[in-house]
């Protein structure tokens, strides 16, 4: 199918994933994407800035004035296309912007609602709301296979924590699409992404990039007090891309719901912190515990069986081959 996609967040480590994975498998579709570079670089797109089937631009979903422009440029293209497939990836992201609450709401929540308006006044297909396994709070893992779409949310308030924030943001985003999508307005659907990386991650803000980043300085690595505890389930961007592709392309699965999308491939974050200066052919780096982090959940293992079932998607890349991936890409 010849698929105009528009994209936000298009040099973000899921946007440039998903750029490369449309223009070598969709070859008589085209990507409009744009991005502010606020957690990102234009090194991640480079390699596709002269494919003449990739429209970029250096525009923030905040700036009306530049989504605008991105709506007429839709207008007048769109008529060549079967159909019109907006996926929203534009977020403040980082943990540290977790705790800071007007970091995060005018672009996760105000922007997520007006580009999706701006989906719906297009006629548009499809809409894709990337949210985030943060709505999980405090009660994030289960011993029954990990939490499910459907599971009540036990979230830490105000009083314990601001680091809820911008998970209230992201869930109020998946309201958002639920009730276009129930008023006929448009399909599409919301996706918790569980700990993404990729190689591209340059940023020494998530847990990989951090531990990569201190072992290429020097033979130990500052990990929060959490990380004495702390255990995870890491996502490749290849994989949660791959999944974005699988749900846009299956009919059934654009009901307006919620989809996580995760491993099962969990691991201590000291033993991932051994694992990667093994891979990076150091010895065992001495790790120095310092600072706390409030409302961190120990666990976050999230049950993937309802995309599993409605699509074909399932996780290809091992943490192994992953952190592999990462270590060599330095390398270069």
């Amino acid at each position: 199918m010849k698929s105009l996609y528009i994209l936000s967040g298009a040099s973000g480590m899921t946007g440039s994933e998903l750029v490369r994975q449309i223009l070598e498998s969709e070859k008589d579709s085209r990507i409009i994407g744009f991005d502010n570079f606020f957690a990102s670089s234009i090194d991640t797109i480079r390699d596709f800035l002269d494919n003449s089937r990739f429209a970029f631009n250096e525009y923030d979903i905040n700036d009306a004035s530049k989504m605008r422009i991105v709506e007429e440029e839709v207008v007048r293209e769109k008529g060549a296309f079967d159909r019109v497939v907006y996926i929203n990836c534009a977020a403040v992201v980082h943990t540290e912007h977790f705790y800071e609450v007007e970091h995060t709401w005018e672009t996760n929540v105000i922007s997520m609602k007006s580009f999706l308006e701006q989906a719906i006044r297009v006629k548009a297909d499809i809409y894709i709301n990337c949210s985030t396994s943060e709505v999980y709070s405090m009660q994030s893992w289960n011993e029954n296979g990990g939490v499910r779409e459907s599971d009540y949310l036990m979230m830490s308030t105000a009083e314990h924590s601001q680091r809820t924030s911008y998970a209230c943001g992201k869930l109020m985003t998946e309201f958002f699409m639920k009730d276009a999508v129930d008023k006929g307005k448009i399909k599409g659907c919301s996706i918790r992404f569980a700990n993404v990386y990729s190689k591209h991650e340059r940023f020494a803000k998530h847990i990989i990039p951090h531990i990569i980043n201190e072992l290429l300085e020097k033979n130990s690595v500052k990990l929060l007090e959490n990380s004495k505890k702390n255990r995870r389930a890491f996502l490749h961007n290849i994989d949660s891309c791959r999944s974005v592709m699988a749900l846009i392309n299956s009919e059934k699965a654009l009901d307006g719901t919620v989809y996580n999308v995760a491993t099962d491939e969990e691991i201590t974050i000291i033993d991932l912190t051994n694992k990667i200066a093994e891979k990076m052919g150091l010895p065992k780096p001495d790790i120095i515990f310092e600072g706390y982090r409030s409302s961190d959940p120990e666990r976050r293992i999230l049950n993937t069986e309802k995309i599993r079932t409605r699509t074909d998607w399932f996780p290809i890349i091992t943490l192994d081959k992953g952190l592999e991936m990462c270590v060599a890409s330095i390398e270069r």
